[in-house]
């Protein structure tokens, strides 16, 4: 990390009754073994206190989070019309998680905090009050003018960083979804997202095929020389280091990843088996494209073992430091 950002993060707790709040906390009890900088957690101390029996210090403005940082969990409260049990969410505890998110993302966007780390929300639940968007990721650039559309999911480990096309659809549909168009744009959000956030001048990018052996020349299927190549040929014109359509089986052993900086793939699993396979514990969900920092854990609420004491908080702890670094980062670009 190049300079410690001048304001503190802010860490939403994600679904009072998951493991958001658990994890956080034991962010904060390991924070000197994790190289965490200060955060603010922000969300309903009860969800805490639930979970853990260490020290909260109730904070008013995110600027006191460094001088209470030492003495116990700097917390921006937010009050829940009840509480709720672990394992058990509840409508109000979607309405509290929402309301986290929206004031970490409004911090953020003030400048008041250096990034935003957002736990793990259930969706179902937030459907419930309302919520019109397929995720956090879809909100926060909604919050902050941007596309849905503009953004893009990154995530990156220690020694891979992978980006998908297309999402959350059926693996039959991704077929009808792929078009140059896409891929153009998510390509220059990744390779934007590299220099921005990750401090690389000259990003290369490698992006996958989609069919096996990226189509054997169009024996098994045409796509790559239809959709894929085309647009990998107007990225190369606009300057950007791109190379491909790589076969995924062979793109991502040790030797093949030192040739890139990050994977552009097709569809979801095609990025997200290498990077869960190398990097289960401590990849981190990076959303790129936005004006501020926003990175989350890749993982869920994880209901059936909240209020257990058995939630790993390396991945949180993995998000928060990326979210430091990232933001120290553009502290520092030009």
């Amino acid at each position: 990390m190049s300079a410690t950002p001048l304001s503190p993060l802010a860490v939403s707790l994600g679904d009072p009754a998951g493991i958001g709040p658990e994890v956080i906390a034991k962010c904060w009890d390991s924070r000197e073994a994790f190289q965490l900088p200060p955060f603010v957690a922000i969300g309903d101390p009860r969800s805490i206190s639930a979970v853990w029996d260490g020290p909260i210090e109730t904070i008013d403005d995110p600027r006191q989070a460094d001088s209470a940082f030492d003495f116990g969990l700097p917390l921006l409260q937010l009050s829940a019309p009840h509480s709720d049990v672990p394992g058990h969410p509840s409508v109000a505890g979607a309405h509290c998680s929402l309301d986290s998110l929206e004031l970490a993302v409004g911090l953020a966007r003030s400048g008041s905090a250096a990034a935003v780390v957002t736990g793990p929300v259930a969706k179902e639940q937030l459907y419930a009050i309302g919520f019109q968007h397929p995720g956090q990721t879809e909100f926060v650039a909604e919050r902050c003018g941007v596309s849905a559309a503009n953004v893009v999911m990154m995530l990156a480990g220690p020694t891979l960083r992978t980006v998908p096309v297309t999402t959350h659809i059926p693996l039959a549909e991704v077929p009808r979804h792929l078009n140059s168009a896409l891929i153009e744009s998510r390509g220059r959000a990744a390779l934007r997202g590299l220099q921005r956030n990750f401090g690389i001048p000259e990003p290369r990018l490698a992006v996958s095929g989609l069919n096996p052996h990226s189509g054997e020349g169009g024996q098994l299927g045409s796509e790559e020389i239809e959709i894929i190549e085309p647009a990998i040929a107007v990225l190369a014109a606009e300057g950007w280091r791109v190379s491909g359509p790589h076969p995924a089986d062979t793109m991502f052993h040790a030797s093949a990843r030192a040739n890139y900086d990050a994977a552009l793939c097709m569809y979801h699993d095609q990025a997200l088996i290498p990077i869960k396979a190398l990097h289960f514990q401590d990849a981190v969900n990076v959303t790129l494209g936005l004006p501020i920092v926003r990175t989350a854990p890749d993982h869920g609420t994880a209901f059936d073992i909240a209020g257990q004491d058995r939630a790993d908080p390396r991945p949180m702890a993995a998000a928060i430091r990326m979210a430091a670094e990232n933001a120290a980062l553009r502290t520092d670009a030009p």
